[in-house]
């Protein structure tokens, strides 16, 4: 039993060793402190530049927490190691689900999020594969657990997804329509989702499905705005809808 103990953990610590977290880069609020957003970069991308993109929005309330996702081989690149939160491949209703990769940094996120005080409002956005992982996180959050059982530890205000999808669709409703406390917790969560009509990484129709899904599993505080003529980038124009997003729905004081 010992030995089988041991053998486990060491297992574990390998596991962690061949993937590790890149650097955070942190964005300290320039005014009073209500609100803690972490923010997820797409694949190949790092935390640095997420931090470079919000260091500039009026938002002096809000401390971004950006972290790097691990350098892993990626199946859609042909195996080409690149920093990816999830392993993917073609993006498809069916296509099967990285559920190790997706719970291994949902939990990084919720770590890095479990340590700031309690009065603050916390949240998880971010853009395409970031955006995926911010709209797993918030599936955990309703169902209180991760995919692989173990509990889900942060209280989510707010979630935000731009050009991403939803990962782990397929069985979303009926684990949440099992659960009052999960639908409960769905129906308090606000998500606001926006995506580019011309998006040629992640077709706007992913950007539609995974609202559906998200919608008729209960999340029914979610928005889904569509930017026509967008390709898969932002622009200041998607940022501005952002910010109002957030002041809104954190209650901010805003850049008054």
């Amino acid at each position: 039993m010992s030995y089988a103990h041991s053998s486990m953990s060491s297992g574990s610590r390998t596991a962690r060793r061949t993937l590790e977290f890149g650097r955070t880069h942190v964005v300290k609020p320039k005014g009073k402190h209500q609100a803690t957003i972490i923010w997820l970069h797409g694949l190949s991308d790092n935390g640095l530049s997420s931090s470079q993109l919000l260091e500039s929005l009026p938002l002096p309330n809000i401390k971004w927490i950006c972290p790097t996702a691990p350098t892993r081989p990626v199946t859609v690149l042909g195996g080409f190691p690149c920093t990816a939160w999830f392993d993917v491949g073609e993006l498809s209703e069916d296509g099967p689900d990285d559920s190790e990769g997706l719970d291994a940094s949902a939990a990084h996120i919720a770590n890095l999020l479990s340590t700031e005080p309690p009065d603050v409002k916390v949240g998880i956005g971010g853009f395409s594969m970031g955006a995926a992982m911010a709209l797993y996180s918030a599936t955990c959050f309703a169902m209180g657990r991760y995919g692989n059982g173990n509990l889900y530890p942060v209280n989510l205000r707010a979630v935000i997804g731009l050009s991403g999808w939803l990962p782990g669709s397929r069985s979303l409703v009926n684990k949440i329509e099992g659960s009052h406390e999960a639908a409960r917790r769905a129906a308090s969560l606000p998500i606001f989702l926006c995506h580019g009509s011309c998006d040629d990484v992640v077709p706007y129709k992913y950007g539609e499905k995974s609202a559906q899904s998200l919608s008729s599993a209960g999340f029914r505080y979610l928005t889904l705005k569509p930017f026509e003529g967008l390709g898969h980038y932002t622009i200041p124009r998607e940022m501005d809808e952002v910010c109002n997003w957030l002041i809104a729905r954190l209650g901010l004081e805003g850049s008054r």
